[in-house]
Protein backbone atom coordinates (compact mmCIF):
# COMPACT_ATOMS: atom_id res chain seq x y z
CA UNK A 1 0.00 0.00 0.00
CA UNK A 2 1.07 3.66 -0.79
CA UNK A 3 -0.09 6.94 0.55
CA UNK A 4 -0.63 9.92 -1.52
CA UNK A 5 -1.37 13.46 -1.14
CA UNK A 6 -4.86 15.13 -2.40
CA UNK A 7 -3.70 19.42 -2.58
CA UNK A 8 -5.48 22.20 -2.45
CA UNK A 9 -6.89 23.20 -6.28
CA UNK A 10 -6.48 26.44 -8.18
CA UNK A 11 -10.56 26.61 -8.73
CA UNK A 12 -10.27 30.08 -10.67
CA UNK A 13 -7.81 32.35 -12.07
CA UNK A 14 -5.36 34.44 -10.04
CA UNK A 15 -7.04 32.19 -6.79
CA UNK A 16 -4.22 31.99 -4.27
CA UNK A 17 -5.80 29.89 -1.21
CA UNK A 18 -9.29 27.76 -0.43
CA UNK A 19 -12.18 27.41 2.59
CA UNK A 20 -12.76 23.93 3.38
CA UNK A 21 -16.28 24.64 3.53
CA UNK A 22 -17.55 20.82 4.14
CA UNK A 23 -15.92 17.59 4.22
CA UNK A 24 -17.73 14.96 2.37
CA UNK A 25 -16.05 12.38 2.89
CA UNK A 26 -14.60 10.51 6.55
CA UNK A 27 -11.05 8.92 7.52
CA UNK A 28 -11.80 5.54 6.82
CA UNK A 29 -14.20 5.95 3.58
CA UNK A 30 -13.51 4.22 0.13
CA UNK A 31 -13.09 6.30 -2.23
CA UNK A 32 -13.13 6.13 -6.19
CA UNK A 33 -11.26 8.02 -8.61
CA UNK A 34 -13.17 11.80 -9.79
CA UNK A 35 -15.15 10.82 -6.66
CA UNK A 36 -16.06 14.40 -4.62
CA UNK A 37 -13.77 15.02 -1.22
CA UNK A 38 -15.00 18.00 0.29
CA UNK A 39 -16.64 21.55 -0.55
CA UNK A 40 -14.46 24.01 -1.09
CA UNK A 41 -15.14 27.85 -0.99
CA UNK A 42 -13.04 30.32 -3.01
CA UNK A 43 -13.89 34.14 -2.95
CA UNK A 44 -17.48 33.42 -4.05
CA UNK A 45 -17.21 29.64 -5.82
CA UNK A 46 -18.29 26.64 -3.77
CA UNK A 47 -17.39 23.95 -5.45
CA UNK A 48 -16.11 20.24 -5.04
CA UNK A 49 -12.60 19.13 -5.27
CA UNK A 50 -12.57 15.25 -6.70
CA UNK A 51 -9.98 12.50 -5.58
CA UNK A 52 -7.18 11.87 -7.95
CA UNK A 53 -7.09 8.41 -6.55
CA UNK A 54 -9.36 5.19 -5.73
CA UNK A 55 -7.98 3.98 -2.25
CA UNK A 56 -9.23 4.69 1.45
CA UNK A 57 -8.98 8.19 2.97
CA UNK A 58 -6.22 8.00 5.63
CA UNK A 59 -6.21 11.99 7.09
CA UNK A 60 -8.37 14.97 6.96
CA UNK A 61 -5.14 17.12 7.38
CA UNK A 62 -7.46 20.48 7.16
CA UNK A 63 -10.93 20.65 9.05
CA UNK A 64 -14.10 22.56 8.07
CA UNK A 65 -13.51 26.08 7.91
CA UNK A 66 -9.80 25.76 7.60
CA UNK A 67 -8.12 28.34 4.74
CA UNK A 68 -5.52 26.68 3.01
CA UNK A 69 -3.09 27.88 0.04
CA UNK A 70 -3.37 26.80 -3.25
CA UNK A 71 -0.82 23.61 -3.08
CA UNK A 72 -1.28 23.05 0.29
CA UNK A 73 -2.36 19.43 1.31
CA UNK A 74 -5.30 18.69 2.70
CA UNK A 75 -5.64 15.19 3.00
CA UNK A 76 -3.97 11.56 2.64
CA UNK A 77 -5.17 8.52 0.74
CA UNK A 78 -4.34 5.08 1.06
CA UNK A 79 -4.06 3.41 -2.59
CA UNK A 80 -2.70 -0.13 -3.71
CA UNK A 81 0.08 -0.44 -5.10
CA UNK A 82 3.71 0.31 -5.46
CA UNK A 83 6.51 0.30 -2.48
CA UNK A 84 4.85 0.48 1.27
CA UNK A 85 7.36 3.05 2.36
CA UNK A 86 3.92 4.99 3.55
CA UNK A 87 4.18 8.92 4.25
CA UNK A 88 1.88 8.53 7.28
CA UNK A 89 5.01 6.24 9.04
CA UNK A 90 7.28 8.88 8.87
CA UNK A 91 5.00 11.42 10.07
CA UNK A 92 4.43 9.38 13.28
CA UNK A 93 7.94 10.85 15.12
CA UNK A 94 8.34 10.72 18.92
CA UNK A 95 8.32 14.22 20.31
CA UNK A 96 12.22 14.18 20.71
CA UNK A 97 12.39 13.03 17.07
CA UNK A 98 10.42 15.82 16.15
CA UNK A 99 12.62 18.71 18.47
CA UNK A 100 15.61 17.31 16.62
CA UNK A 101 14.61 18.42 13.17
CA UNK A 102 12.58 21.30 13.45
CA UNK A 103 15.65 23.27 12.97
CA UNK A 104 16.20 21.30 9.82
CA UNK A 105 12.48 21.97 9.07
CA UNK A 106 13.41 25.86 9.28
CA UNK A 107 16.55 25.63 7.11
CA UNK A 108 14.68 24.22 4.49
CA UNK A 109 11.70 26.06 3.63
CA UNK A 110 11.56 26.99 0.06
CA UNK A 111 8.00 28.25 -0.05
CA UNK A 112 8.97 30.71 3.09
CA UNK A 113 9.15 33.60 1.17
CA UNK A 114 6.46 33.11 -1.63
CA UNK A 115 3.76 35.60 -0.15
CA UNK A 116 -0.23 35.32 -1.41
CA UNK A 117 -1.32 38.41 -1.90
CA UNK A 118 -4.41 37.70 0.80
CA UNK A 119 -0.91 37.31 3.29
CA UNK A 120 1.20 40.35 2.19
CA UNK A 121 -2.42 42.38 3.02
CA UNK A 122 -2.88 40.77 6.39
CA UNK A 123 0.81 41.61 7.35
CA UNK A 124 0.93 45.67 5.83
CA UNK A 125 -2.20 45.85 7.51
CA UNK A 126 -1.30 44.90 10.83
CA UNK A 127 2.48 46.02 10.58
CA UNK A 128 3.79 42.17 10.55
CA UNK A 129 7.07 41.30 10.13
CA UNK A 130 6.84 38.67 7.95
CA UNK A 131 11.12 37.22 8.41
CA UNK A 132 9.78 36.38 12.05
CA UNK A 133 6.67 33.99 11.26
CA UNK A 134 6.72 30.32 10.83
CA UNK A 135 4.70 29.10 8.03
CA UNK A 136 2.44 25.75 8.64
CA UNK A 137 2.33 25.52 4.71
CA UNK A 138 3.82 23.46 1.94
CA UNK A 139 7.44 24.31 1.99
CA UNK A 140 7.36 26.28 4.83
CA UNK A 141 4.95 28.96 2.92
CA UNK A 142 3.47 31.49 5.39
CA UNK A 143 -0.88 31.08 5.39
CA UNK A 144 -3.58 33.60 5.59
CA UNK A 145 -4.25 31.39 8.70
CA UNK A 146 -1.19 31.65 10.45
CA UNK A 147 -1.48 35.34 10.59
CA UNK A 148 -5.10 35.44 12.01
CA UNK A 149 -3.66 33.32 14.32
CA UNK A 150 -1.29 35.79 14.96
CA UNK A 151 -3.25 38.55 14.71
CA UNK A 152 -5.77 36.84 17.73
CA UNK A 153 -3.11 35.82 20.07
CA UNK A 154 -1.63 39.36 20.24
CA UNK A 155 1.90 38.22 19.40
CA UNK A 156 2.70 40.07 16.68
CA UNK A 157 6.27 40.11 15.69
CA UNK A 158 7.40 43.24 14.68
CA UNK A 159 10.54 44.31 13.18
CA UNK A 160 13.46 45.37 15.18
CA UNK A 161 11.89 42.70 17.73
CA UNK A 162 14.44 39.90 19.24
CA UNK A 163 12.64 37.15 18.56
CA UNK A 164 8.29 36.46 17.83
CA UNK A 165 6.24 35.45 20.38
CA UNK A 166 4.97 31.97 20.52
CA UNK A 167 2.22 31.82 23.62
CA UNK A 168 -0.75 34.10 23.47
CA UNK A 169 -0.95 36.73 26.07
CA UNK A 170 -2.91 36.33 28.90
CA UNK A 171 -6.22 38.78 28.90
CA UNK A 172 -6.98 40.08 32.23
CA UNK A 173 -9.38 42.95 33.27
CA UNK A 174 -6.30 45.51 33.82
CA UNK A 175 -5.55 48.37 31.90
CA UNK A 176 -3.68 48.03 29.23
CA UNK A 177 0.12 48.69 29.55
CA UNK A 178 2.09 51.58 28.56
CA UNK A 179 4.77 50.23 26.95
CA UNK A 180 2.01 48.63 24.34
CA UNK A 181 0.48 51.82 22.98
CA UNK A 182 -2.79 51.41 21.42
CA UNK A 183 -3.15 51.64 18.03
CA UNK A 184 -6.62 52.51 15.98
CA UNK A 185 -7.79 49.66 14.21
CA UNK A 186 -8.69 49.94 10.54
CA UNK A 187 -11.28 48.46 9.26
CA UNK A 188 -9.39 45.30 8.23
CA UNK A 189 -7.79 44.85 11.68
CA UNK A 190 -11.82 45.65 12.94
CA UNK A 191 -12.95 42.84 10.58
CA UNK A 192 -10.25 40.39 11.87
CA UNK A 193 -10.59 39.86 15.56
CA UNK A 194 -13.39 42.47 16.93
CA UNK A 195 -14.16 42.45 20.48
CA UNK A 196 -18.17 41.95 20.82
CA UNK A 197 -19.72 41.41 24.03
CA UNK A 198 -21.84 38.42 24.16
CA UNK A 199 -25.21 39.35 26.25
CA UNK A 200 -27.74 37.17 28.04
CA UNK A 201 -30.11 36.35 25.14
CA UNK A 202 -27.85 36.85 22.20
CA UNK A 203 -27.39 34.06 19.69
CA UNK A 204 -23.65 33.33 18.57
CA UNK A 205 -23.66 32.69 14.82
CA UNK A 206 -20.88 29.94 13.88
CA UNK A 207 -19.09 31.59 10.90
CA UNK A 208 -19.20 29.51 7.54
CA UNK A 209 -16.56 28.50 5.17
CA UNK A 210 -19.21 30.39 2.33
CA UNK A 211 -19.81 33.43 4.53
CA UNK A 212 -16.02 33.94 5.67
CA UNK A 213 -15.11 33.97 1.63
CA UNK A 214 -17.77 36.36 0.80
CA UNK A 215 -16.62 38.72 3.27
CA UNK A 216 -12.92 38.01 2.59
CA UNK A 217 -14.02 39.23 -1.25
CA UNK A 218 -16.16 41.78 -0.03
CA UNK A 219 -13.49 43.60 2.44
CA UNK A 220 -10.57 43.08 -0.27
CA UNK A 221 -12.74 44.87 -3.25
CA UNK A 222 -13.52 48.19 -0.41
CA UNK A 223 -10.22 48.08 0.75
CA UNK A 224 -8.47 47.92 -2.29
CA UNK A 225 -10.84 49.38 -4.98
CA UNK A 226 -11.90 53.45 -4.60
CA UNK A 227 -15.55 53.03 -4.92
CA UNK A 228 -17.76 56.11 -6.38
CA UNK A 229 -21.20 55.94 -7.19
CA UNK A 230 -23.33 57.48 -9.66
CA UNK A 231 -27.24 56.86 -10.51
CA UNK A 232 -29.48 57.19 -13.33
CA UNK A 233 -33.59 56.93 -13.78
CA UNK A 234 -35.32 55.41 -17.02
CA UNK A 235 -38.31 55.07 -17.85
CA UNK A 236 -39.41 51.92 -18.88
CA UNK A 237 -43.12 52.09 -19.39
CA UNK A 238 -42.85 50.62 -22.79
CA UNK A 239 -40.78 47.63 -22.06
CA UNK A 240 -42.80 46.91 -19.31
CA UNK A 241 -46.03 46.89 -21.81
CA UNK A 242 -43.98 45.03 -24.30
CA UNK A 243 -42.70 42.09 -22.14
CA UNK A 244 -46.34 41.98 -20.41
CA UNK A 245 -48.31 41.29 -23.66
CA UNK A 246 -45.07 38.02 -24.21
CA UNK A 247 -44.76 36.63 -20.82
CA UNK A 248 -47.39 34.38 -20.83
CA UNK A 249 -46.91 32.81 -24.50
CA UNK A 250 -43.69 33.03 -24.23
CA UNK A 251 -44.03 30.74 -20.81
CA UNK A 252 -46.45 28.08 -22.75
CA UNK A 253 -43.57 27.88 -25.51
CA UNK A 254 -40.43 28.10 -23.39
CA UNK A 255 -41.02 26.79 -20.36
CA UNK A 256 -39.39 29.36 -18.59
CA UNK A 257 -40.00 33.15 -17.61
CA UNK A 258 -39.14 36.08 -19.29
CA UNK A 259 -38.03 38.12 -16.70
CA UNK A 260 -37.53 42.39 -17.20
CA UNK A 261 -34.03 41.16 -15.86
CA UNK A 262 -33.32 39.82 -18.96
CA UNK A 263 -33.65 42.92 -21.03
CA UNK A 264 -31.32 44.88 -18.63
CA UNK A 265 -28.75 42.14 -19.07
CA UNK A 266 -29.28 42.43 -23.50
CA UNK A 267 -28.99 46.41 -22.71
CA UNK A 268 -25.78 46.59 -20.53
CA UNK A 269 -24.09 43.86 -23.04
CA UNK A 270 -25.13 45.93 -25.90
CA UNK A 271 -23.71 49.67 -23.96
CA UNK A 272 -20.82 47.54 -23.12
CA UNK A 273 -19.67 46.79 -26.44
CA UNK A 274 -19.81 50.44 -27.72
CA UNK A 275 -18.40 51.77 -24.34
CA UNK A 276 -15.29 48.99 -24.07
CA UNK A 277 -13.66 51.01 -21.05
CA UNK A 278 -16.03 49.75 -18.94
CA UNK A 279 -15.52 45.87 -19.59
CA UNK A 280 -12.16 46.24 -17.97
CA UNK A 281 -10.06 45.81 -14.40
CA UNK A 282 -7.17 47.10 -12.48
CA UNK A 283 -3.40 45.68 -12.86
CA UNK A 284 -1.49 47.01 -10.79
CA UNK A 285 0.66 49.02 -13.79
CA UNK A 286 -1.97 48.49 -15.96
CA UNK A 287 -5.54 48.25 -16.99
CA UNK A 288 -6.41 45.47 -18.71
CA UNK A 289 -9.47 45.85 -21.17
CA UNK A 290 -11.47 42.56 -21.59
CA UNK A 291 -12.36 41.44 -25.24
CA UNK A 292 -15.40 39.03 -24.20
CA UNK A 293 -18.37 40.39 -22.28
CA UNK A 294 -19.24 38.24 -20.07
CA UNK A 295 -22.19 39.32 -17.15
CA UNK A 296 -22.12 38.35 -13.63
CA UNK A 297 -25.48 37.76 -11.97
CA UNK A 298 -26.22 37.93 -7.85
CA UNK A 299 -28.00 34.78 -6.50
CA UNK A 300 -28.38 34.33 -3.28
CA UNK A 301 -29.35 31.63 -1.21
CA UNK A 302 -30.46 32.07 2.79
CA UNK A 303 -27.06 31.89 3.59
CA UNK A 304 -24.94 33.16 0.81
CA UNK A 305 -24.31 34.70 -2.56
CA UNK A 306 -22.93 33.67 -5.45
CA UNK A 307 -22.08 35.15 -8.74
CA UNK A 308 -22.57 32.77 -12.09
CA UNK A 309 -21.66 34.42 -15.39
CA UNK A 310 -23.40 34.88 -18.66
CA UNK A 311 -20.83 34.17 -20.98
CA UNK A 312 -20.61 36.19 -24.43
CA UNK A 313 -23.75 37.94 -23.54
CA UNK A 314 -23.66 40.14 -26.09
CA UNK A 315 -23.79 37.70 -29.00
CA UNK A 316 -27.04 36.26 -27.08
CA UNK A 317 -30.90 36.99 -27.33
CA UNK A 318 -32.84 38.32 -25.03
CA UNK A 319 -34.30 34.76 -24.96
CA UNK A 320 -31.17 33.22 -24.38
CA UNK A 321 -30.09 35.31 -21.39
CA UNK A 322 -33.53 34.75 -19.35
CA UNK A 323 -32.76 31.20 -20.44
CA UNK A 324 -29.08 31.20 -19.24
CA UNK A 325 -30.38 33.30 -15.86
CA UNK A 326 -33.32 30.61 -15.09
CA UNK A 327 -30.60 27.76 -15.77
CA UNK A 328 -27.81 29.37 -13.63
CA UNK A 329 -30.58 30.37 -10.57
CA UNK A 330 -32.09 27.20 -10.40
CA UNK A 331 -28.29 25.71 -10.33
CA UNK A 332 -27.42 27.93 -7.41
CA UNK A 333 -30.40 26.79 -5.55
CA UNK A 334 -29.77 23.23 -6.10
CA UNK A 335 -26.18 23.42 -4.85
CA UNK A 336 -24.81 22.04 -8.69
CA UNK A 337 -23.49 25.27 -9.76
CA UNK A 338 -19.76 24.58 -11.35
CA UNK A 339 -16.69 26.63 -10.83
CA UNK A 340 -16.61 26.61 -14.75
CA UNK A 341 -19.73 28.47 -14.87
CA UNK A 342 -18.04 31.04 -12.14
CA UNK A 343 -15.12 31.92 -14.00
CA UNK A 344 -15.03 34.81 -16.37
CA UNK A 345 -16.99 37.37 -15.57
CA UNK A 346 -15.79 40.91 -16.67
CA UNK A 347 -19.32 43.41 -15.52
CA UNK A 348 -22.17 42.54 -12.79
CA UNK A 349 -25.37 43.28 -13.01
CA UNK A 350 -27.44 43.20 -9.60
CA UNK A 351 -30.75 42.69 -9.68
CA UNK A 352 -31.67 44.33 -6.39
CA UNK A 353 -35.34 45.30 -7.08
CA UNK A 354 -36.61 42.09 -7.22
CA UNK A 355 -36.20 42.45 -3.44
CA UNK A 356 -37.72 45.81 -3.29
CA UNK A 357 -34.69 47.86 -3.20
CA UNK A 358 -35.44 51.46 -5.21
CA UNK A 359 -31.69 52.80 -4.30
CA UNK A 360 -28.32 51.35 -3.06
CA UNK A 361 -24.34 51.05 -3.72
CA UNK A 362 -23.07 47.70 -4.91
CA UNK A 363 -19.68 46.67 -3.60
CA UNK A 364 -17.76 45.86 -6.94
CA UNK A 365 -17.10 42.35 -7.47
CA UNK A 366 -12.89 42.24 -7.65
CA UNK A 367 -11.25 42.59 -10.19
CA UNK A 368 -14.00 43.86 -12.00
CA UNK A 369 -13.97 48.18 -12.61
CA UNK A 370 -17.81 48.35 -11.83
CA UNK A 371 -21.39 46.92 -10.83
CA UNK A 372 -24.99 47.96 -12.02
CA UNK A 373 -27.35 47.58 -9.51
CA UNK A 374 -30.99 47.68 -10.93
CA UNK A 375 -33.79 48.70 -8.76
CA UNK A 376 -37.31 47.98 -8.49
CA UNK A 377 -39.76 49.46 -11.35
CA UNK A 378 -42.22 51.63 -9.62
CA UNK A 379 -44.99 53.41 -10.99
CA UNK A 380 -44.47 57.23 -10.52
CA UNK A 381 -45.93 60.68 -11.32
CA UNK A 382 -43.87 61.97 -14.40
CA UNK A 383 -43.12 65.33 -16.37
CA UNK A 384 -43.71 64.09 -19.96
CA UNK A 385 -42.97 66.21 -23.02
CA UNK A 386 -46.16 68.40 -23.17
CA UNK A 387 -45.55 69.70 -19.74
CA UNK A 388 -48.55 67.41 -18.30
CA UNK A 389 -48.21 64.63 -15.28
CA UNK A 390 -48.36 61.18 -16.16
CA UNK A 391 -47.95 57.67 -14.60
CA UNK A 392 -45.03 56.27 -15.79
CA UNK A 393 -42.86 53.02 -14.95
CA UNK A 394 -39.79 54.32 -13.24
CA UNK A 395 -37.04 52.30 -12.61
CA UNK A 396 -33.21 53.32 -10.65
CA UNK A 397 -30.04 51.86 -12.33
CA UNK A 398 -27.26 52.65 -9.93
CA UNK A 399 -23.30 51.97 -10.64
CA UNK A 400 -20.22 51.61 -8.19
CA UNK A 401 -17.48 52.17 -10.18
CA UNK A 402 -13.29 51.54 -9.47
CA UNK A 403 -12.03 55.26 -9.77
CA UNK A 404 -8.61 54.33 -10.47
CA UNK A 405 -9.86 52.55 -13.94
CA UNK A 406 -13.08 54.68 -14.87
CA UNK A 407 -13.80 58.64 -14.44
CA UNK A 408 -17.52 59.59 -14.39
CA UNK A 409 -17.44 61.11 -18.11
CA UNK A 410 -17.65 57.64 -19.32
CA UNK A 411 -19.55 55.96 -17.02
CA UNK A 412 -22.22 58.69 -17.60
CA UNK A 413 -21.86 57.92 -21.19
CA UNK A 414 -22.35 54.47 -20.86
CA UNK A 415 -25.26 54.54 -18.52
CA UNK A 416 -27.02 57.21 -20.71
CA UNK A 417 -26.37 54.52 -23.83
CA UNK A 418 -28.12 51.67 -21.28
CA UNK A 419 -31.28 54.49 -20.45
CA UNK A 420 -31.62 54.90 -24.39
CA UNK A 421 -31.87 51.41 -25.55
CA UNK A 422 -34.45 50.64 -22.54
CA UNK A 423 -36.48 53.48 -23.00
CA UNK A 424 -36.74 52.71 -26.69
CA UNK A 425 -37.67 48.54 -26.03
CA UNK A 426 -40.68 48.23 -27.68
CA UNK A 427 -42.69 45.78 -30.13
CA UNK A 428 -41.48 47.90 -33.09
CA UNK A 429 -38.16 48.19 -32.15
CA UNK A 430 -36.83 45.11 -30.16
CA UNK A 431 -37.02 41.52 -30.92
CA UNK A 432 -36.53 38.93 -28.06
CA UNK A 433 -35.13 35.59 -30.89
Amino acid sequence: MVIEQIKMPQLGESVTEGTISKWIVSVGDKVNKYDPLAEVMTDKVNAEVPSSFTGVIKELIAEDGDTLAVGEVICTIEIEGGTSAAPSEEKKETPQQEQQTTEAVNIDQPNKKRYSPAVLRLAQDNDIDLEKVSGTGAGGRITRKDLLQLIESGNIPKAGDAKPQTQPQTVTNEAPKQEAPIKQATPKQAAVAPSVPVLPGDIEIPVTGIRKAIAANMLRSKHEAPHAWTMIEVDVTNLVDYRNTLKNDFKKKEGFNLTFFAFFVKAVAQALKEYPQINSMWAGDKIIQKKDINISIAVATEDALFVPVIKAADEKTIKGIAREITDLANKVRAGKLTSEEMKGGTFTVNNTGSFGSVQSMGIINYPQAAILQVESIVKRPVVVNNGMIAVRDMVNLCMSLDHRVLDGLVCGRFLARVKEILENTSKENTSIY
